[in-house]
């Protein structure tokens, strides 16, 4: 792990060279004696870690701390105290200005090197989860780049299958997991021919059958990657469309057969499109929107989704409406949704 840089800070020069010691075999090391001088070398080094000591001259390390945390451009840097200062008080104070953990001298080198090997650990974490966000927003949106309707669609209906989720009894970290997995639902739609993603009316039946292919080539797609987020991602690709009738696509799955994911999914998806305008329609009102999905409840969509949708109705609507003000300042999203017969919604 020697590609980690770590800024080790104290005025001890024997502190210093103990935890050089511990550390050099594993990380790139930098070192300061006091506060300001760890601050210019933050600066200049960008260390991935900090070992921090508390009481030094000109600035202490709470200070220090204090300032790095302020600093957009350092605030994310783990801090860890090292210090003899090991009182509650003491601690509670280090944690206050930021820090993420403490290490009371004397050190042991089995701890220190626990403990960093821990918060280097967690900031990669952080690194993916945040890699993760970012392939989300991307294959949202290129399921949905040559698509001719401008919208919020694919953040919408998100937000809505994470609100049904937690009221049919899903854990916070799953229905996290969801809203992140539900925008790639139409990824495929980028392997579908312009002509038919921006026709203005009717697909016929040798373009429906075409149309119906975004689910396997999205599920090609996103089944490449094993982990949670985008095996999740995967299989809604290919099943939001399946109906609880078994009359769905792409493998006419019925009942329980399809993931709750995709049950969800396939309401949310449904009642977003209804509400939102089209070229080749107005935007139903919610009312309406509404009285369809109920209308489908047993066919289309799984009864007991239904009821929780119908439960949960002003949350979506105050969704709705939280989503259509920020709209300005968002990306748009689209989404082509297919009646019972076949056309376009």
């Amino acid at each position: 792990m020697v590609d980690k840089k770590i800024l080790i800070v104290d005025d001890e020069p024997s502190n210093l060279q103990i935890l050089r010691q511990i550390l050099k075999h594993e990380y790139s090391l930098v070192f300061a004696r006091n506060g300001k001088e760890a601050i210019e070398a933050v600066n200049k080094h960008r260390p991935d870690l900090i070992l921090l000591d508390v009481m030094m001259p000109e600035m202490d390390g709470y200070d220090a701390c204090q300032h790095l945390k302020n600093n957009p451009q350092t605030r994310s840097i783990p801090v860890i105290f090292v210090t003899a200062m090991s009182a509650v008080v003491d601690e509670s104070h280090g944690f206050d200005v930021g820090a993420v953990d403490y290490i009371t001298k004397p050190v042991s080198a089995p701890i220190v090197l626990s403990r960093v090997k821990t918060h280097l650990s967690l900031v990669r974490i952080d690194e993916l989860e945040k890699s993760q966000r970012a392939a989300v927003y991307m294959l949202g949106e290129a399921g949905h780049y040559n698509d001719t309707d401008t919208g919020l669609h694919i953040w919408r209906m998100a937000a809505y299958s994470r609100a049904i989720a937690k009221e049919a009894g899903w854990a916070v970290s799953k229905c996290d997991l969801l809203e992140l997995a539900a925008p790639m639902h139409d990824t495929g739609k980028i392997g579908i021919p312009d002509a038919i993603l921006k026709k203005p009316t009717n697909l016929d039946a040798d373009e429906w059958i075409i149309m119906k292919n975004h689910t396997l080539i999205g599920f090609g797609i996103l089944s490449k990657s094993d982990t949670p987020l985008f095996k999740l991602a995967a299989d809604i690709a290919l099943h939001h469309h399946e109906k609880w009738n078994g009359k769905g696509y792409p493998e006419a799955l019925a009942g329980e057969a399809i993931s709750e994911a995709a049950r969800i999914v396939a309401i949310a998806d449904v009642f977003d499109a209804l509400t939102m305008k089209r070229p080749y329609k107005e935007a139903w009102p919610i009312e309406d929107a509404i009285a369809e999905i109920e209308r489908k409840s047993g066919n289309h969509f799984e009864p007991r989704l239904v009821q929780i949708f119908l439960k949960i109705l002003p949350e979506l609507i105050e969704i709705k409406n939280n989503w259509n003000t920020q709209g300005a300042n968002s990306q748009d999203g689209f989404v082509q949704i297919i009646s019972d017969t076949g056309n376009r919604i």
